[in-house]
């Protein structure tokens, strides 16, 4: 009778993926990909696409499993490599353009905002449906937690450009969330 070999200890699950076998691989695939996904699918909209950009980097984690030095988290490190990926489809598949902000700022104090009733789900909604440039630049900042000099290395861009990204996207979800609390409490009275 076979028994499925199953790993417990990460370390035991690195090695055995480092030496090629099947069901490690299989293991943390199975472990990770829901996870990672989602990640993907937060940089790039169309769902074929980044499950796609997911197998692309798990095969890019199975490659360079061997340069992994358990310095920091596993799942971390991995995260990276799957930012890494989608942003380079996002390049290769020029989806990435950065905006410029050429309308005026608008002042934070004229928008007046309520986020006790807002669920994660509808505000990762609102985020899906930035603009390209914003969105990547919102989730690498404010979710991931690259700061801007990383931002700009990774995307090419240089700091400010980050910064009035991310400002730029602040101030339309802003907006976006103060329109769905007017048209609430148009509904509910």
């Amino acid at each position: 009778m076979f028994r499925r070999k199953t790993f417990t200890a990460e370390p035991d699950l690195i090695k055995a993926c480092i030496r090629g076998e099947r069901k490690a691989q299989k293991q943390l695939y199975e472990t990770y990909s829901a996870r990672f996904l989602a990640i993907c699918f937060r940089y790039v909209k169309e769902r074929d696409l980044a499950e796609d950009v997911m197998i692309e980097g798990f095969m890019k984690i199975f490659e360079k499993l061997p340069q992994y030095e358990a310095k920091g988290s596993f799942e971390g490190w991995m995260k990276r490599v799957m930012v890494t990926q989608s942003l380079l489809a996002l390049r290769n598949n020029k989806y990435l353009s950065m905006e410029i902000n050429l309308e005026p700022e608008v002042e934070n104090s004229q928008i007046q905002i309520e986020t006790d009733h807002l669920e994660t789900s509808d505000l990762m909604d609102l985020i899906k449906h930035l603009p390209v440039g914003y969105r990547t630049v919102f989730n690498l900042y404010a979710i991931e937690g690259y700061s801007h000099q990383e931002i700009a290395k990774l995307l090419g861009i240089t700091e400010s450009t980050s910064k009035s990204q991310l400002s730029r996207a602040r101030q339309i979800l802003k907006q976006k969330i103060a329109d769905q609390q007017i048209k609430e409490r148009r509904i509910n009275g």
